[in-house]
């Protein structure tokens, strides 16, 4: 098959990781993969994998770009696209445009977030062959825009190979070296784009009273804040600075290797308002490290009950840090439950799963359309 994603994202996030893995999983496949991106994206290195003429620059500034969905069209022609598959809302409108006026190419989107569609959708994507929800509480919501034949859900994947405990070990030996962190510190860590959304501050609050209670602690924030101002940012290591917890924050912008990351922490936390899914609570179970997530819809998808992690209400930053403190001190709890995550994830959230149903899925769309 011949397939075109297009995503105006200009940074980097859980929705491109998903993109980047299928698009990487679809070649690997056998078949021709082609991108659009925006000429000032942040990530086009990551598809390495693709020829370069397979990747086409377009500026996508809003969900009516007309201009912007001709150019693409022309460029699904020459290519002979059959399916053209987009993952920003944004781009939703002009995929539409792409596959009504080219020859042959049948659109499908996928939705990563649960913010409820605008009701015009309704009738400005009426060509959609398939909507591609990643968890259930987003197909709740797509159907009230799409009938219910229109919706699959696919969720994201991961790679869940495991690592041996020797690895492991020389995993968190580098990362705590490389951040001069001791070796024997409990090392409590978050991972999102920093933005009130993702709990950061309810994090750093948490991180107060954990800290209390033991002087040795060390937290980790992985995140980029990609506000115009970074505002948020600030606001956050001021709040570190009013806690005097300065010595005993790292605050990295990203990791590209996220097992070390996760290896080298005690604890995972998410701390987020909302979930679609949480693609970073899924690569801390897939990698074996103990969770504190707050109740959103995406983590009681992923962590179906108490033998998985631990889930405490949202914006609650003192129930947080009861959670993280309860596990810090129980070193066998902390490892019941990342085994219990891992072989969950293991078994449910398969990286070569999720690009199977989306591969399959694909192959009905163009098979129905020729049976018409």
């Amino acid at each position: 098959m011949r397939i075109l994603h297009i995503s105006s994202a200009r940074t980097f996030g859980g929705g491109e990781r998903h993109l980047v893995d299928l698009c990487r999983g679809l070649k690997e496949r056998g078949h021709e993969v082609f991108v659009v991106l925006r000429p000032t994206n942040e990530w086009q290195d990551k598809f390495d994998f693709l020829p370069p003429e397979n990747i086409f620059h377009s500026s996508i500034r809003n969900a009516f770009g007309i201009f912007s969905a001709q150019k693409i069209a022309n460029f699904v022609n020459r290519k002979n696209v059959e399916i053209v598959h987009a993952h920003v809302a944004r781009d939703y409108i002009p995929a539409s445009l792409v596959c009504r006026t080219s020859k042959n190419a049948k659109f499908v989107l996928t939705r990563h977030v649960l913010f409820p569609m605008k009701p015009f959708n309704r009738f400005a994507l009426r060509n959609l062959s398939k909507a591609i929800a990643v968890s259930n509480p987003v197909e709740t919501n797509l159907r009230n825009i799409f009938p219910k034949e229109k919706i699959k859900i696919i969720s994201n994947g991961i790679n869940t190979k495991i690592l041996t405990g020797e690895t492991r070990q020389k995993l968190r030996e580098e990362f705590r070296f490389l951040h001069n962190i001791p070796f024997d510190a409990p090392v409590v860590g978050t991972i999102g784009e920093l933005k009130e959304l993702k709990g950061q501050r309810d994090f750093v609050l948490a991180a107060n009273e954990t800290a209390k209670q033991s002087n040795a602690a060390f937290f980790v924030v992985v995140g980029k804040d990609n506000s115009t101002n970074q505002q948020f940012r600030r606001d956050l290591k001021r709040l570190v600075k009013v806690f005097d917890l300065e010595k005993r924050f790292l605050f990295l912008d990203w990791v590209e290797d996220m097992q070390t990351l996760l290896a080298s922490l005690d604890i995972f936390v998410s701390a987020s308002h909302s979930e679609s899914f949480g693609l970073a609570i899924l690569e801390a179970m897939a990698n074996r490290t103990a969770i504190v997530a707050t109740e959103t819809e995406g983590a009681k998808e992923l962590l179906k009950n108490d033998e998985t992690a631990l889930l405490v209400p949202v914006k609650e930053p003192l129930k947080l840090a009861e959670a993280i403190g309860n596990l810090l001190i129980a070193s066998e709890k902390r490892e019941f439950l990342a085994k219990n995550a891992q072989t969950f994830a293991e078994k449910h959230f398969s990286l070569d799963e999720m690009i199977e149903k989306t591969e399959n899925l694909y192959r009905e769309i163009l098979q129905n359309h020729a049976e018409k």
